[in-house]
């Protein structure tokens, strides 16, 4: 579905990407995991159009994206779900909701999307008519994640959607993660807590300072002891 090759990104003066390269496959959760500064959240930002890569190819269902407007990449069919969840105070949830669905038409499709994402989220619905910005921390994850999802995406990206939340609602963000995955929709995951994140991935990458060090199945990853001493606390 997605891939990679050798990926080159720069920040000013300083390579955050050296010449990464990885692939995801059609229904697979697929996981970056790595330090804070180790350049996650650049891949992703590449990936959905938001930053230019110096180098490098990001091919997506057969067409190479690298140079394509971000607005042109959610209409085929890749939302991401921003670091800080950014949601829109003073907008009710569902009008949250209304802005993920800005480019789609057809208001019948549009229509079951909401209840899509209720059926995912229920205290979506319950406050739908609530000011997005009076939501929990867990509850505005949710609603940045059923934001994503109206826009029918084929791929979903994922920046750290435990950071900051609640163990209770930790948990269940990872049960909604692998429904959506199982709903049809591949996930790229980028997650600080690696156990979940391997858990619940089919395979992993390891990154460190620019560079892809590791891969493998997230089992394969939870089981390697390098990957246990720098990130399971092992």
């Amino acid at each position: 579905m997605l891939s990679v090759k050798d990926l080159v990104v720069n920040y000013g003066a300083i390579q955050a990407i050296k010449k990464v390269s990885f692939e995801i496959h059609t229904g697979e959760i697929v996981t970056l995991i790595g330090a804070n500064g180790a350049g996650k959240s650049t891949i992703l930002h590449t990936i959905s159009g938001i930053m230019r890569p110096v180098s490098g190819q990001v091919t997506y269902l057969d067409r190479q994206i690298q140079k394509v407007a971000a607005p042109r990449i959610v209409q085929a069919g890749i939302s991401q779900v921003p670091e800080g969840r950014h949601i829109f105070p003073g907008l009710s949830v569902q009008e949250n909701l209304q802005m993920g669905a800005f480019l789609r038409k057809d208001r019948r499709s549009i229509a079951q999307a909401y209840e899509d994402v209720y059926n995912y989220f229920p205290v979506l619905k319950q406050r739908r008519h609530q000011d997005a910005a009076t939501l929990s921390g867990g509850e505005q994850q949710m609603l940045a994640m059923g934001r994503a999802l109206m826009a029918a995406p084929k791929l979903m990206l994922l920046d750290e959607p435990s950071m900051g939340l609640a163990p209770i609602f930790i948990n269940e963000i990872f049960d909604i993660i692998r429904a959506i995955n199982a709903a049809g929709t591949t996930v790229l995951l980028i997650e600080q807590n690696a156990n979940k994140a391997l858990s619940i991935a089919d395979r992993g990458y390891v990154l460190a300072s620019g560079e892809i060090k590791l891969s493998g199945t997230g089992q394969e990853l939870l089981a390697n002891t390098a990957v246990q001493q720098a990130y399971l606390g092992g």
